[in-house]
């Protein structure tokens, strides 16, 4: 009979008779035949393997939960309204310059936008982004991510929100989704944004997913929606550098990605960003802003 040697097999020197796939047959790693009582060793320790990993199936969350999580998300967008998404560090303190910073924009924005704020409702920047729309008296929505890496969200249940505008996530893709969809703008009249405040590993993987998703028109193909960049104390230069090195290495075309997102140095740039973007009279342009200016980011 013929012999197969499995291309990839946790069981290393095991081979599989064509005509029989369940024979094993075992061999030493010097391709001697292994002796019965080794073989039936052998085969137990490889067929449990299998049967554990069987095993581990029923515990998998079904597609169907991973769906009711995502309907979920977009049950409470439709209830809350579309808005402005904040990404951002779960990790900066509330005393910190960049944490005042992001509190007020969201605050700014919220007025001046009169929308919903969106954001992953943890600790650091986002909950500045919160308590800044909350400051403004605007309504807050959001989705937690049950895992998060931070005391302050062991719980699944946010400090302060009332449970019913914020839902606890336990998929990564259904709160991706959740903040994609609060950004989508489905008519000329929307006002929507992403806005990233600096971050971590967790904040990167949302900007780029972010990007590669306006580059690809699966977000502003009807209407375009607005994509800033907070560089506050040009915590992303290095990243933009890198972005410019990927354009001379030809992986990124030329000015691609600066037609993708707007990189504001400081609040105000950003609020007359969006101001001009959403062509919004001047009375509509109070800002109420100082965090930014004290610490020259003003444009």
């Amino acid at each position: 009979m013929t012999m197969l040697a499995p291309s990839a097999n946790p069981c290393p020197q095991l081979a599989i008779i064509r005509n029989n796939p369940f024979s094993l047959v075992c061999y030493t790693p010097n391709g001697r035949r292994r002796g019965s009582q080794q073989q039936q060793q052998y085969t137990s320790k490889c067929r449990a393997l299998h049967t554990d990993d069987l095993s581990h199936w029923s515990e998998r969350a079904s597609p169907r939960e991973v769906r009711k999580e995502i309907e979920g998300c977009y049950q409470l967008i439709h209830k809350l309204g579309r808005g402005v998404v904040y990404l951002g560090s779960s990790r900066v303190k509330s005393d910190h310059s960049h944490y005042l910073q992001a509190l007020e924009l969201a605050r700014e924005i919220a007025k001046l936008l009169d929308c919903t704020t969106w954001s992953g409702v943890g600790p650091g920047l986002m909950d500045a982004a919160v308590k800044g729309a909350l400051e403004a008296k605007k309504p807050v929505g959001g989705f937690k991510i049950a895992r998060e890496s931070s005391e302050w969200t062991t719980s699944n249940f946010h400090p302060y929100l009332p449970p019913e505008t914020y839902l606890t996530c336990r998929f990564f893709s259904a709160r991706k989704h959740g903040l994609v969809d609060a950004a989508v703008r489905n008519k000329p009249s929307d006002m929507t944004a992403v806005v990233a405040f600096p971050g971590g590993i967790g904040s990167l993987d949302e900007i780029f997913e972010i990007l590669a998703l306006i580059q690809l028109e699966r977000i502003g193909s009807n209407f375009p929606v607005p994509f800033l960049i907070l560089n506050y104390d040009s915590f992303y230069s290095k990243l933009l550098d890198f972005m410019d090195d990927c354009e001379k290495w030809g992986t990124v075309g030329s000015g691609e990605v600066a037609s993708l997102w707007k990189v504001c140095d400081g609040n105000l740039e950003a609020l007359e960003y969006l101001a001009d973007f959403y062509s919004l009279p001047q009375s509509k342009r109070n800002y109420n802003i100082g965090v930014s200016m004290k610490h020259g980011m003003a444009s």
